[in-house]
């Protein structure tokens, strides 16, 4: 039962609390969490690290008029249910139903979309900065995470937060974790902050002197607070030379502090910096023992917090396993990860080879350049980072790594869907923002053990080459103990006849479906060949110049946008070879996708074989005329 969340119909009502209402409306939030992502999965340990927090900034604040942004925003779950969403909270994460990140055609009190780490302080900035050229009142918070910080584009931020804003207040919310540990110097600077023999008396004293605060009390105390705020703050902290006044560390789980604390930064005609330390999982046990688990999951027992296993190893695994053997052989070999060692996989890497394994913070362009440094001292540098992360690093991949032609390896996981994730997380254009590079080879493996085929001839490959695949399991083909090295360039035929009519050329998770439409065309006398592209840059030409010249239609099947996919690549080679071949593109739309489950996606956005079957029968039609025509 949750009577007070049951009472919340948006922030006014959380307003009209008493303190002790609201730590019971913080238990009574982390109950419907842990219920209803039992169900749903989700984004189930930062969430519940952030329920006091966001209580505490929704009594004090007044959205939408002010403005919350978080970064990543996957820890937005409290703020939904606070803002007027209450009701349709069992609905997150579903088709149709809340989305899993902040939203802005959502709801008024979702300023800011987003879904991937680093963008809350840029925003916020900007957010300020036109405040400020309008005259306006309103408060701009900023909330990111610690891991947040080993991410270059918030010190872009800090660096010109001083200097162009005269108020915002930036929340640092320490909880040591992204996904996996934070690494790097500024996790240790933070805990170095919590942990030393000073921060006891520190903390006590700040305590002391945010219980004198109040509202109206605070103003009158301006300029006490100035002198008094002075023992809150810890020697040379970074974020003072930067120009924010830091205040800090305080506990991110009391409401009271909390409370009078924002009220008394709301005072402050400056920028400020609020340090709060929170215990990511707080409420549910197997969360907090299980960090990294309870990070981002599917359905789980409520009760012990356990996962059905899927029975199959997935491409992440496959993926992990594969490296471990190939570091085995090669003593060149390196893995690198932009903070996701455990959605990457290389958490089963690390323990075999921790001198091989390198974690660089949540810094994708970082990540890119540091394997281009490697690469040019004769390290063979394999670089995992999700399709729709390295997105952000498309400059140090053109400039640093294809333009010098050097052998770094990209391994991109979620290449395709990232279902419940939706459009943030979506690994959709990776075809697209590679194929246009000189130097780089892009593959795609049909299943597990040809992933294995590809990373094997990855390391043998002497240039920029990246290996996509999708998220979760695949088919289950069996790994082969000695992967074989692929042709670069060569597609793989699957199925051919004498009389084929169609060509089908399919990547990846939608070799299937071409099955399947072959066997539907062929129950209407239409026989096919499947070929599996594998290459989506350099395509095989021989094969497609075959196909185009004996077959009545060709059909390109690909998990990726049609825009300047394989698809747009098979009709340029067909202009450039001079023939006009009818080509039926099946593949995602010039727009971004929802989430939801992936098959429900494809259904729905004619990824399928009854939709292909759609678009070829008047192509086929019109050359049955055609050839009757010309017998007669």
């Amino acid at each position: 039962m949750t009577p007070l969340l049951d009472s919340i119909h948006s922030p006014a009502d959380v307003k009209r609390l008493s303190l002790r209402q609201l730590e019971t409306l913080s238990a009574e939030i982390r109950e419907e969490l842990i219920t209803v992502l039992a169900k749903n999965g989700g984004h189930l340990g930062p969430n519940l690290g952030v329920v006091e927090l966001t209580i505490a900034m929704h009594y004090v604040f007044n959205t939408p008029a002010d403005h919350f942004i978080f970064d990543v925003s996957h820890q937005a779950y409290v703020h939904k249910l606070l803002t007027g969403r209450r009701q349709q909270f069992h609905s997150i994460r579903t088709p149709g139903g809340l989305n899993g990140f902040m939203l802005r055609t959502e709801s008024e009190h979702d300023c800011y979309g987003a879904g991937h780490a680093g963008t809350a302080l840029s925003a916020a900035l900007g957010m300020a900065v036109a405040r400020d050229k309008a005259g306006g009142k309103e408060h701009i918070v900023a909330l990111a995470g610690d891991a947040a910080f080993t991410c270059g584009i918030t010190y872009e931020a800090l660096n010109n937060i001083a200097h162009s804003t005269r108020r915002m207040i930036v929340i640092l919310n320490d909880n040591e974790w992204s996904i996996d540990k934070n690494v790097g110097a500024i996790a240790s600077y933070l805990n170095k902050i919590v942990t030393s023999p000073k921060f006891d008396y520190l903390h006590e004293r700040a305590g002391r002197f945010v219980e004198k605060l109040g509202g109206k009390t605070a103003l009158r105390m301006a300029k006490r607070a100035e002198e008094a705020a002075k023992g809150i703050l810890w020697p040379s902290v970074i974020f003072e030379e930067l120009g924010l006044k830091y205040f800090g560390p305080i506990d991110g789980h009391d409401i009271g502090t909390l409370i009078k604390t924002f009220e008394f930064l709301k005072t402050q005609d400056r920028p400020v910096l609020l340090h709060v330390l929170t215990q990511k999982g707080k409420g549910f046990e197997p969360a907090m023992q299980k960090q990294k688990k309870f990070h981002g999951l599917g359905p789980y027992d409520p009760e012990t917090g356990e996962t059905a296993p899927s029975g199959r190893r997935t491409y992440s695994e496959v993926f992990a396993d594969t490296l471990v053997k190939l570091a085995n052989i090669n003593p060149k070999l390196v893995a690198i990860t932009a903070a996701m060692p455990n959605g990457t996989g290389l958490d089963r890497f690390r323990p075999h080879h921790p001198d091989k394994y390198f974690d660089v913070g949540i810094a994708e362009e970082h990540a890119v350049l540091f394997a281009a440094g490697m690469a040019t001292k004769g390290l063979k540098p394999f670089c995992a980072i999700y399709s729709t992360f390295l997105q952000r690093a498309f400059d140090p991949i053109v400039h640093d790594v294809c333009l010098q032609n050097l052998p770094v390896v990209f391994c991109m996981d979620r290449g395709s869907l990232s279902g419940d994730d939706g459009p943030t997380h979506h690994g959709l254009f990776d075809i697209s923002y590679l194929r246009a590079i000189p130097n780089i080879v892009h593959m795609i493996p049909k299943d597990e053990d040809e992933l294995a085929d590809m990373l094997f001839t990855a390391m043998q490959y002497a240039g920029p080459i990246a290996v996509r695949y999708p998220r979760g399991t695949g088919p289950g083909t069996p790994v082969k103990d000695v992967p074989r090295a692929i042709p670069i360039g060569k597609a793989e035929l699957l199925q051919h006849g004498e009389n084929d009519r169609v060509a089908i050329f399919a990547l990846g998770a939608l070799i299937p479906m071409a099955r399947e439409l072959a066997v539907k065309l062929e129950a209407q006398a239409s026989p096919a060949a499947v070929i599996n592209a594998r290459f989506t840059k350099p395509i095989d030409a021989e094969m497609l110049e075959f196909y185009a010249r004996s077959v009545d239609v060709i059909v390109t099947m690909e998990d990726h946008v049609l825009h300047g996919g394989f698809g747009s690549a098979v009709l340029e080679e067909l202009n450039n070879l001079g023939l006009s071949t009818p080509v039926v593109r099946i593949g995602w739309p010039d727009q971004f996708i929802e989430h939801g489950k992936p098959e429900s996606l494809r259904a729905k956005y004619g990824i399928s074989a009854e939709a292909a079957l759609e678009k070829l029968r008047p192509l086929l039609q019109k050359r049955d005329v055609l050839k009757a025509t010309e017998h007669i």
